[in-house]
């Protein structure tokens, strides 16, 4: 397993658990000292404790040095980042850098797997800088035979091990039917459905799969937003739409918008894939408008309610771009923070795992708080931004005579059922104009 980010960690777990021997190569020396001991670099839940019960049983471990591992190899797996360039596209030296390391250190034959998400013809120009590295180390016979797949990630922060264990479908993207045999045996103990299809199908697959569904979020954003114009309510409005088979109701959640380290990312790097051959996608280009923009629309709803921010005390609670992790990559709650910062707002802060990453980026001068009430303590404002289900566990009656102004501004709709402004609250939601009272 090359890469010990998100998705190879927790693939490299996924695939130890259903009985691989696993090893996780990764360049940070740092990074492969706290796995040995047993730490996971990052929350995630269940991984810690199933990581710590596979090196138990010596069914995966943690290097840095690939060359030391990748003779006992049969299939070499690839997870190492690709994160978006300035332009939108993805920034592939990563994974090319692990092509030309993969050529100069194999010495027999071995599938190699690409689970990085990458634009459709990286995977072919991966192969052919291994081949190349192969025969620049006089290795041709070897570059002749090479084989390569792309098996895409869908791996959801917070349910990441659950959904490689427990996935909706399995994509095999391959050319050859030696492939498909090897990656059919490699995830033969998991029970779902197998998608066979060519390398770039497989690779527009994993891009379309998560434009779709910010496509999703984007459009019940804007529905949300003509709900609060025209006097509808968006929970009644996604129980209508959402019970038709053909929609669903996963991804109808209105709020402050998508975030984290895939949707943003890929959106645009679809974006840029069509781009760049000649077409243009108009439809992502009003999707990543539309997300924007929404977090514009929140952010002026506090305004025209408070007038002014400056030397106003308000508290967040949430600050990871969604519960159960503590990843704050894109996160929008992390956005809104800065901005009252920047309006002169005096923030103090909660989060239950996302604290020390945001501790990182945001001001000095926000206040990092060890409740929720904490948080709430003498402001006139409070924002919820990401939807932890703890917070519905608070007591309000507790709460409210700790805030100079019981006023709450729900970008995810989370304390909706909490039926709060019978308690003496002021509520406002996302797209709830016609919030029955």
């Amino acid at each position: 397993m090359i890469g010990t980010g998100y998705v190879g960690l927790t693939t490299g777990i996924g695939f130890a658990s259903i009985g691989h021997r696993v090893a996780c190569v990764d360049k940070d020396i740092k990074k492969i000292s706290m796995l040995d001991v047993g730490k996971v670099p990052f929350y995630e839940p269940e991984l810690s404790l199933k990581m710590k019960e596979l090196q138990e049983s010596g069914n995966i471990m943690f290097t840095s040095d690939l060359s030391n591992v990748i003779a006992n190899a049969d299939v070499l797996v690839v997870a190492v980042q690709t994160p978006p360039a300035v332009n939108g596209q993805a920034d592939l030296s990563y994974i090319m850098k692990a092509a030309d390391e993969i050529g100069r250190s194999l010495d027999h034959e071995a599938l190699i797997v690409i689970k990085s998400t990458v634009p459709v013809g990286t995977t072919e120009k991966f192969i052919e800088r291994v081949k190349t590295s192969l025969r620049n180390c006089g290795r041709d016979e070897l570059a002749d035979v090479i084989q390569i797949a792309f098996v895409p990630e869908f791996l959801r922060e917070g349910t990441a091990l659950s959904d490689f264990l427990r996935p909706d479908r399995i994509v095999l993207g391959a050319k050859d039917e030696v492939a498909f045999i090897i990656l059919s045996k490699m995830h033969e103990n998991i029970n779902t459905k197998i998608i066979k299809t060519t390398i770039e199908s497989a690779e527009i697959i994993k891009y379309a799969a998560n434009a779709f569904l910010a496509t999703k979020i984007s459009f019940i954003n804007e529905i949300a937003n003509i709900a609060e114009i025209t006097g509808g309510n968006i929970i009644d409005i996604v129980a209508g739409v959402g019970t038709d088979s053909r929609i669903g109701p996963k991804f109808l959640n209105a709020g402050i918008g998508y975030g984290g380290s895939c949707f943003p990312k890929d959106v645009s790097a679809l974006k840029q894939i069509a781009g760049t051959n000649g077409y243009d996608f108009k439809l992502l280009s009003a999707v990543i408008e539309t997300n924007n923009r929404q977090r514009d629309l929140f952010f002026k709803k506090i305004l025209l309610t408070l007038r002014v921010l400056k030397g106003r005390r308000i508290g967040v609670w949430g600050l990871s771009f969604k519960p159960n992790t503590d990843d704050i990559r894109e996160s929008a709650a992390i956005d809104l923070v800065q901005r009252l910062v920047a309006y002169g707002a005096d923030v103090s802060v909660y989060d239950p795992k996302a604290m020390e990453n945001s501790k990182k980026i945001l001001p000095d001068s926000v206040v990092f708080c060890s409740t929720p009430i904490d948080a709430a303590e003498g402001v006139e404002a409070l924002l919820v931004l990401t939807e932890w289900p703890e917070f519905k566990k608070v007591s309000f009656a507790t709460m409210i005579t700790r805030m100079v102004r019981p006023l709450i501004f729900d970008g995810r709709n989370c304390l909706i059922d909490m039926k709060l402004e019978s308690s003496g609250f002021e509520y406002q939601g996302v797209g709830l104009c016609g919030l029955k009272k």
